[in-house]
């Protein structure tokens, strides 16, 4: 029985995803990525904003196709848009045989099982745990680089976020786990490790009483084949002294963090639900720069966030000109329902707001372009990613460019490298967001 099994979204249902392919192979399903092969297919959707809630209920809709016409004999739902929309997707895409929730994917075996019997149920558990008995993993990232979720939901309650109402309160995986999993990843070939949740920084704080993350950082350091471990999503509030001493100090964290700021005037900051302001982030971020020399730093706006004044993204436009960040992604602002901030005045129209998105990537990409002209005549160790076919050109990155979000350096060579391979390259030129470099033979 072949399945195929789609994936939307972000790296944390990426992870939910594996683990769930995991339990299935368990059982002697096999997979692929061909729907003519494919006899069920399982949807991991996404509805964190309105993007991606479209694509993930057009991929149902293709599905359901296949499942009317029968094509396939089963078609599932998980993740997020399940959790949320389990009674619209019950109502408008009967052909869906069965809904999983997000505390419900230890139960897919079960669904899947029950769907190809024709006796299908639906399997929703309470929110705020960790789904034990999904120790086995398909790594689907190329097996050279994989993600590790360190913990699920969250407390924050940003007024634009639906992610607690969707995920459920903030809850770690226990340590132990976390390093038996980095243990058989890295044991599988996975050299690159990046941690992952929806705040990583608030790690252990339910479980243990306090921060966790420098000791988590530490422990993983020890586990032997790991080359990188990469920190995404750190709440810049909860980023403490320990932390950037760590990140310092272990040489194999990479010397990156990805700060979600969302914006930078204290006004829409304050509406955002954020628990900072602009002088605590300019703070933050000098006293992350000062300990850590060469720290790669990205970030995440919102642009036309409901009240946003012209004032209010002029302090924002010289907030990000001024600290020149390495690397910056802008979002136009999604009126979500069920959030706070969908039901305030003032919702800002779409045309204001991606006007405004491309004025700060333009200005990001001019920050970007200077950035890398500084890189030409360095040194780096990069990670080999794929060759360009018909090409003596490599695709690789730096410890500066995280997965799929950031960019690459190309490295120009005629020797035979492999995917996951680490080598040290002379920076000889930029392109727009990418480096070009050789081989250094120092």
């Amino acid at each position: 029985m072949k399945i195929l099994f789609i994936s939307l979204g972000c790296d944390k249902n990426l992870v939910d995803t594996e683990k769930m392919m995991g339990l299935l192979s368990e059982s002697g399903y096999e997979f692929t990525d061909d729907e003519d092969e494919a006899e069920a297919v399982i949807v991991n959707t996404c509805c964190f904003i309105s993007d991606a809630k479209q694509e993930s209920i057009n991929t149902l809709l293709e599905m359901a196709e296949l499942r009317k016409e029968g094509k396939i004999k089963a078609l599932i739902a998980t993740g997020c848009l399940a959790q949320r929309y389990k009674d619209e997707i019950r109502k408008e895409i009967p052909e869906v045989d069965a809904l999983v929730g997000i505390a419900s994917t230890v139960d897919i075996k079960d669904a899947l099982d029950e769907a190809l019997r024709q006796t299908p149920r639906d399997y929703f558990r309470e929110t705020g745990k960790i789904n034990a008995g999904m120790k086995r993993r398909i790594v689907t990232t190329g097996g050279h680089f994989a993600y590790l979720k360190i913990a699920e939901g969250c407390n924050k309650n940003c007024t634009y976020c639906i992610i607690p109402k969707v995920r459920g309160r903030y809850v770690s995986v226990p340590m132990e786990e976390l390093l038996e999993e980095a243990r058989d990843l890295a044991g599988k070939g996975v050299k690159e490790l990046i941690l992952v949740a929806q705040e990583t920084t608030l790690y252990g704080t339910d479980l243990y009483g306090k921060k966790m993350l420098p000791d988590l950082l530490r422990q993983l350091c020890k586990v032997e084949g790991l080359r990188w471990i990469r920190i995404l999503y750190c709440y810049p509030e909860e980023i403490t002294d320990e932390l950037i001493d760590t990140i310092a100090s272990e040489e194999k964290v990479c010397n990156y963090l990805d700060i979600p700021i969302q914006h930078a005037s204290d006004a829409i900051l304050r509406k955002m639900g954020r628990r900072t302001n602009q002088e605590e982030l300019r703070e933050r971020i000098a006293r992350i720069r000062e300990r850590i020399p060469g720290i790669a730093l990205r970030t995440t706006l919102i642009s036309g966030f409901p009240g946003e004044t012209q004032e209010d993204f002029e302090d924002l436009y010289r907030f990000v000109n001024e600290t020149e960040f390495d690397r910056l992604g802008v979002f136009p602002y999604s009126q979500e329902e069920d959030t706070a901030a969908a039901e305030m005045e003032d919702q800002i129209p779409d045309e204001i707001k991606n006007s405004r998105r491309d004025e700060l990537m333009e200005l990001q990409q001019a920050v970007c372009f200077d950035k890398n002209e500084e890189m030409i005549g360095t040194v780096l160790e990069v990670m080999v990613e794929g060759k360009v076919a018909d090409e003596d050109t490599y695709v690789t990155r730096t410890y500066r460019d995280a997965p799929s979000v950031d960019g690459y350096l190309f490295l120009n060579t005629g020797a035979n490298l492999m995917t996951g391979d680490f080598v040290k390259v002379k920076v000889t030129g930029s392109n727009d967001y990418d480096l070009v470099g050789e081989l250094c033979n120092e």
